[in-house]
């Protein structure tokens, strides 16, 4: 039985956090036992990893620069729980579970990366530090796996050199994101809109990355183009947009919807889903999400997206409002018929590369594989 200690900076609902989630969840419990580690608390996530049967410990860390009291805590911990190998989450948790790896075992590491081009200049100095010391480490971990090739390409111009790279996209469960035709109508009267409301949704906290300042001159352009165009915004922190929606003439036009409401059953009643970053994505969940549940979308050219979307959207420069609402305006002007097509063949696409069983898959064959010694037979679960 090969044990994975997960460690991760915070449980919030974020793109790293929902993948960590996913694939402890849907690993084969007959060759993998899973433990996850926070930094900081349980966030939004922890109870339902717990509840899946994957304990979770918290080493309630304030989030920000690492708290040297936390490193004997992590140590403790791995010393107890003594796993085959430390899977590490983000840059904060790569750089303790380095430390904590080492004085504990040594006990073989794996670094897991989540974003590509970051501009470092819109976050606090420690980030960067805590990066370059990364980079200059990185032939420690057994292995780097990025989330996207963008996202390697990156951290190599960074100076990461690690002893192995491995990219596993994230991974979609096609069960629980699918379209679902009566979800509109319910979105719709929720808001209190009319039935022919076309629905732009973007979702995403409020972060420099995430561009919603972007996104909201060109929502400007679209609701002066189409007075049937609305737009949802979903995520933390939205609420401190309200004053420039104002300024913008906007009000009435957007739409908050509460951050911690089961997302399946919201972006299936969508039009169009956005993705408006200036920088830094890897592989973004919301268009993998979007995408399942045969939404079309209109997204940024960063990270991976280009590949992701492929045939079944529009891809426009980052900080364009300008293009971005030429975007959502062709969207809306093809009509029900065209969005409707353009969602199937984007259900489709995530089916055939972006399943979740396919990328849990690729993580297990990748630990398989740094352990060799430590895998064992699978249970007969017809014997069983």
């Amino acid at each position: 039985m090969i044990h994975i200690l997960h460690v991760i900076t915070g449980l919030d609902t974020g793109g790293a956090e929902v993948m960590l989630a996913k694939l402890v969840a849907g690993m084969d419990r007959t060759r993998f036992a899973n433990s996850v580690v926070s930094l900081t608390d349980r966030g939004q996530l922890g109870a339902s990893i717990q509840s899946s049967g994957v304990p979770v410990h918290c080493l309630n860390m304030r989030r920000g620069w690492p708290d040297p009291r936390a490193l004997p805590r992590l140590v403790r911990l791995l010393k107890t729980l003594n796993p085959s190998l430390v899977q590490s989450w983000l840059y904060h948790a790569d750089l303790l579970s380095l430390i904590a790896a080492w004085m504990a075992g040594p006990i073989p590491l794996v670094w897991n990366l989540r974003c590509s081009d970051m501009d470092l200049e819109h976050y606090p100095y420690q980030t960067r530090l805590v990066q370059r010391v990364l980079s200059l480490r990185s032939h420690v971990p057994v292995a780097v796996v990025a989330n996207s090739l963008a996202g390697q390409q990156y951290h190599q111009r960074f100076g990461y050199r690690p002893r192995r790279w491995e990219v596993i996209s994230n991974g979609f469960d096609t069960d629980r994101f699918r379209p679902d035709r009566s979800i509109g109508p319910k979105v719709r009267e929720e808001l209190g809109l009319p039935e022919d409301t076309v629905l732009l949704a973007l979702v995403a906290r409020v972060d420099p990355m995430k561009d919603h300042a972007m996104f909201l001159a060109a929502a400007r352009q679209v609701a002066t183009a189409r007075a049937n165009a609305h737009f949802v915004l979903v995520g933390k922190g939205t609420e401190t947009l309200i004053p420039r929606i104002a300024e913008l003439g906007l009000a009435g036009r957007v739409h908050f919807l509460s951050p911690h409401r089961h997302i399946d059953r919201l972006i299936p009643g969508i039009d169009i889903v956005c993705l408006s970053s200036a920088f830094g994505e890897g592989f973004p969940n919301v268009l993998g999400e979007a995408m399942a549940a045969g939404v079309p979308c209109v997204a940024t050219d960063v990270g991976d997206v280009r590949a992701i979307i492929a045939h079944t959207g529009v891809v426009v420069p980052p900080r364009n409002p300008q293009a971005f609402a030429m975007a959502m305006i062709d969207l809306i002007d093809r009509g029900p018929k065209v969005r409707y097509e353009l969602g199937q063949a984007a259900r489709v696409w995530i089916e055939a590369e972006y399943s979740l069983s396919r990328i849990i898959t690729r993580y297990e064959t990748l630990y398989e594989n740094l352990l060799p010694a430590l895998v064992v037979q699978p249970v007969n679960r017809s014997s069983a």
